[in-house]
C-alpha cells in the first residue's frame, strides 16, 4: 500500500465525524407571566412617548436627550471598569468556544527523530537511523456527536456572557443616569437651603432691630434665630450630600466628570424622552438577562447530548506519512516513504454508574436551568409592572404638590403680611416657613423620582440593547451574534 492511498478513507471519516447528536431536541419555553400588564400598572401614556415593545430599539442617545448627560454616559461606557470586566469575560468565553471547537478537527504535527543503537557481541556495530513524518494524532471522530454537543455547549455559554455584557451595558446607563439625576436634585436643594438660610438671615437681623426698639419682643428674636440655624443645617448637609453625589458618579464613570458636564439644577434640565405603556409581556423575552438564562438553558440542553454519547464507543484515529532512512543522505529519496495508521476503539462496558450518574446530573442542571429562565423572566415582569404602577401615580402627586406649594407659598406671605402688621407673632411667619420650605424640597424630590421612575422603566425594558457602543471610540465588543459553527 502506497502512504497516499489512505488518505481518501481519512477524508471519509473526516466527513462522517460528527453526524448524529444525542442533545434532546431545544423547545422554547413558554413564559410563566400574563399576556398583559396588570391593569393597575398600565399608567398613563405620555406625550410623544414610545411604545414598550420599541422601548428597546430606542438608542440611549435619543432617549437621554440633555446633552451633559448624553456626554457623562459616553465616558462612564469608555472608563467603566465593570464593563471593560464583562467584556473581558466575553473574550474569555470566546477563547474557550475556539478550544472546544477546534477538538472537531485533526491536529497535524511533524516530527522528526534519530536513533543509534550499537552492538559488542562480536563485532561492534552502530546503526543509525533518521525519520520525518507528518501525522494526526488522536484524532476523535464524533460519531455520537459527543464533541459536538460541548462544542454547542461553549457556544451557549460565551453568547450567554455577552448578553450578560450587554445587560451590564444597561445597568451602568441606568445607574450612571440616576446617580447624575440625584447629583442634580441634591445640588438643586442646596442651592435653595442656601437661599432660604440667606432670606432667613436677613429676617432674624430685622426681627432683632425690632426688638432693639421695642417692636418684636424676644420670643420671636429666638424663633427667628431657630429657622435661621436649620437652613444653615441643612446647607451643611446638603454639601455634603452633593460632594457624595460627585463622588459616586466618578466611580460609576470610571474617571473623575469635568464641571462643566456636572448638571446645575433639576428642573433646569430637559433629560428624558417619554415611553408609553400598553403593549403585551413578551417584549421582555428582548432583555439582554432573559436571553443570557436562555442561553443557559441552550447550553445546559448540550450538555445532555455530550452525557449521553458517553455510553457509546469513542473512535480515536491515529496516523500518519513521512519517510525513513538509514543514511541522511538518502532520507528523501522515493524508496524511504513510510506510512501509519492506528485507529482505536474504547467502548464502555463497566464503570460503577459513573456514565448513568453524569447523565442524571446533566439532566438535573437542564432542569436547574429552566426554572432560573422562568424566574428571570417572572423577576423581569414584576419589575416593569412595579415600575408602571410607580408612574401610574408619580403624575397625581405632583399635580397635587405643586398645587399645595402655591398654596403656602400664598400662606407665607400673609403670615409676613400680618406680622409686619402686628396682627400676629412671628411664630405663624415661622410655621409657614417651615412648612413651604418642606413642601418645596418634597417638591424637588418628586421630580427627581418621576425621572428615575423612566430611566428604571427604560432599563427594565432592555432600552438601548440594538445601540452598538458610545460614540467615541469604544472598546472592542465581542461579536454580538457569536461565532458561527
Amino acid at each position: 500500500m502506497r502512504p497516499l492511498e489512505g488518505l481518501p478513507a481519512l477524508s471519509l471519516l473526516l466527513a462522517m465525524s460528527g453526524c448524529v447528536s444525542m442533545a434532546p431536541k431545544y423547545v422554547v419555553p413558554t413564559p410563566p407571566v400574563p399576556q398583559a400588564w396588570p391593569e393597575q400598572a398600565s399608567g398613563p401614556a405620555m406625550p410623544g412617548g414610545q411604545s414598550l415593545q420599541a422601548a428597546s430599539g430606542i438608542p440611549w442617545q435619543d432617549f437621554y436627550v440633555d446633552a451633559k448627560l448624553r456626554k457623562v454616559l459616553d465616558l462612564a461606557l469608555l472608563n467603566n471598569r465593570d464593563l471593560r470586566i464583562a467584556g473581558l469575560n466575553t473574550e474569555k468565553a470566546m477563547a474557550y468556544y475556539r478550544i472546544q471547537r477546534a477538538e472537531l478537527f485533526p491536529t497535524l504535527g511533524a516530527l522528526g527523530t534519530v536513533s543509534r543503537t550499537g552492538s559488542s557481541s562480536n563485532s561492534s556495530t552502530t546503526e543509525t537511523d533518521y525519520t520525518v513524518s507528518l501525522g494526526v494524532s488522536a484524532w476523535e471522530l464524533d460519531f455520537f456527536g459527543r464533541i459536538r454537543s460541548l462544542k454547542n455547549r461553549a457556544l451557549e455559554q460565551y453568547l450567554a456572557t455577552e448578553q450578560a455584557r450587554r445587560s451590564a451595558r444597561i445597568s451602568l446607563l441606568g445607574e450612571v443616569a440616576n446617580v447624575y439625576l440625584a447629583l442634580a436634585a441634591d445640588r438643586e436643594r442646596l442651592k435653595f437651603a442656601l437661599e432660604t438660610s440667606t432670606s432667613q438671615e436677613t429676617s432674624f437681623k430685622l426681627i432683632r432691630r425690632r426688638f432693639e426698639v421695642g417692636a418684636s419682643s424676644e420670643l420671636d428674636v429666638n424663633r427667628a434665630h431657630i429657622g435661621l440655624e436649620t437652613a444653615r443645617e441643612d446647607a451643611a448637609r446638603f454639601t455634603s450630600i452633593v460632594a457624595q453625589d460627585q463622588n459616586a458618579l466618578n466611580l460609576l464613570v470610571g474617571t473623575t466628570v469635568p464641571g462643566d458636564l456636572l448638571p446645575d439644577a433639576l428642573g433646569s434640565m430637559t433629560v428624558i424622552k417619554g415611553i408609553s405603556a400598553g403593549l403585551p409581556s413578551e417584549v421582555l423575552t428582548l432583555r439582554p438577562d432573559i436571553l443570557a438564562a436562555e442561553n443557559q438553558l441552550k447550553a445546559a440542553n448540550a450538555n445532555i447530548g455530550a452525557a449521553r454519547a458517553a455510553f457509546f464507543p469513542r473512535i480515536s484515529l491515529t496516523a500518519g506519512v513521512g519517510v525513513a532512512s538509514s543514511e541522511l543522505s538518502r532520507l528523501f529519496n522515493s524508496d524511504s516513504r513510510s506510512w501509519a495508521f492506528a485507529p482505536q476503539v474504547v467502548l464502555p462496558i463497566f464503570d460503577m454508574g459513573t456514565r448513568s450518574a453524569n447523565l442524571k446530573v446533566a439532566n438535573v442542571d437542564r432542569d436547574i436551568a429552566l426554572a432560573q429562565y422562568e424566574k428571570a423572566i417572572q423577576v423581569a415582569f414584576r419589575e416593569v409592572a412595579d415600575t408602571l404602577a410607580q408612574r401610574g401615580t408619580l403624575e397625581d402627586q405632583l399635580t397635587a404638590h405643586e398645587s399645595l406649594v402655591q398654596a403656602l407659598e400664598g400662606t407665607h406671605r400673609l403670615a409676613a403680611a400680618r406680622y409686619k402688621a402686628g396682627v400676629d407673632g412671628y411664630l405663624s411667619v415661622l410655621d409657614a416657613q417651615r412648612s413651604l420650605y418642606a413642601a418645596q424640597q418634597g417638591l424637588i424630590a418628586l421630580r427627581q423620582a418621576k425621572y428615575a421612575n423612566m430611566v428604571t422603566l427604560y432599563k427594565v425594558l432592555g432600552g438601548g440593547t440594538s445601540e452598538p457602543g458610545p460614540a467615541t471610540a469604544p472598546m472592542k465588543p465581542a461579536p454580538a451574534n457569536g461565532p458561527r459553527p
